[in-house]
């Protein structure tokens, strides 16, 4: 589904309950499926990794269980295809695609690729850390940029950071933990005016609940030829986390030096369920739907509750809490709902996921309580 049709199929869905057809079965009202039954009922409620609690769908799950024997096979013939599935989906040749073990092992990649012998990067600060924390450990150094008051990256001062020794340039778009979306007009300016100079990543891994209609993905700049590295993932919105299966597109020669640093890759499984979820659109169109779902109701507790918040273009929120996250995650704790980590210097704001309505009802009911004691 292009970003066109998602658009107007998001607006087609009343979030206060409302449903749409797919295949003559109501996307809102579906019921869950029977692992995440037995989640609710053994608990905690988790909300502290932005996972998608639905996935894996059906049809994943069929996937995997049908092609069971191929297990006992390397992976290599069914990566390739799945190289090309992606390839298709984002118009590029196979050679620009990169299949990791989650996103996580493309960022990782990266780090190493351009930390290494003393590399520079330059990051936004709170931001994603998997390739910041894993470049320093091998060397290289991070400019990490304070976010604008409005928590949004600060592109300008980036910019001002860029040295000779510079050789990455890391954008989490939307941004991890804040939530916040760039412009994308400025965001292709800020590239086309610095990657020559650096190569610059852009961290995708929810690019699908942006809510901007028509926004682009940073893949159109890799078609150009630019020094441009796009990682995403199935993580998310296909609800595969516990697989560890995503993927990096770059330009052919700048993906040969990625492939080459990968340390873990995937698994037959892994790239069995990819297809199935590529293939799986009504599931995909239900996990955006209950995601937003989730969204408008945090939104409303936390405005009940006057605490500030950002309107998010991921499946997690960021609000301030008006107390220390630390003690407040303890506090959670307590009432068996987990919360996200502390995101230094930001240590009195806090980050919920949009898990399903039975979580966060639970999670809004816990904070309510924690607040009135």
């Amino acid at each position: 589904m292009n970003t066109t049709d998602r658009r107007n199929w998001l607006r087609t869905v009343a979030l206060g309950g409302g449903f749409t057809l797919l295949g003559g079965v109501s996307a809102m009202a579906a019921p869950a499926p029977a692992p995440l039954r037995r989640i609710l009922a053994e608990g905690p409620v988790k909300l502290n990794s932005n996972e998608n609690p639905f996935g894996p769908s059906q049809a994943v799950r069929n996937a995997m269980v049908r092609q069971m024997d191929l297990g006992c096979r390397y992976p290599f013939q069914q990566l390739y295809a799945l190289e090309k599935i992606i390839a298709a989906k984002e118009e590029v040749p196979a050679s620009s695609v990169v299949v990791t073990g989650g996103s996580t092992e493309g960022l990782q990649a990266a780090g190493l690729v351009y930390g290494l012998q003393g590399g520079e990067l330059i990051a936004a600060d709170p931001t994603f850390q998997s390739m910041l924390t894993y470049a320093e450990y091998f060397g290289a150094y991070v400019h990490r940029v304070p976010l604008t008051e409005s928590l949004h990256h600060d592109l300008e001062a980036m910019q001002r950071h860029i040295t000779s020794k510079t050789r990455l340039i890391f954008i989490c778009n939307p941004n991890n933990p804040s939530g916040t979306l760039l412009d994308a007009g400025q965001l292709k300016d800020f590239i086309y005016a610095n990657d020559q100079r650096a190569v610059v990543f852009s961290d995708e891994a929810y690019y699908d609940y942006i809510t901007v209609p028509d926004y682009p993905s940073m893949v159109e700049l890799v078609k150009e030829g630019r020094n441009v590295i796009v990682s995403k993932t199935f993580s998310k919105v296909y609800g595969l986390a516990g697989l560890r299966i995503g993927y990096l597109i770059a330009r052919p020669d700048i993906a040969s030096r990625l492939r080459e640093a990968l340390m873990a890759n995937t698994n037959m499984l892994a790239i069995l369920a990819a297809q199935a979820a590529l293939e799986d659109k009504e599931f995909y169109q239900f996990s955006i739907a209950q995601n937003e779902k989730a969204k408008a109701h945090i939104y409303g507790e936390l405005e009940a509750m006057k605490l500030p918040f950002i309107k998010s273009h991921t499946n997690f929120v960021f609000f301030k809490s008006g107390m220390e996250v630390g003690p407040l995650i303890e506090r959670m704790a307590d009432r068996n709902v987990q919360i996200g980590r502390p995101f230094p210097p930001l240590t009195d704001w806090a980050r919920i996921s949009t898990g399903s309505m039975e979580e966060v009802q639970a999670f809004t009911s816990a904070l309510r309580d924690v607040l009135n004691t």
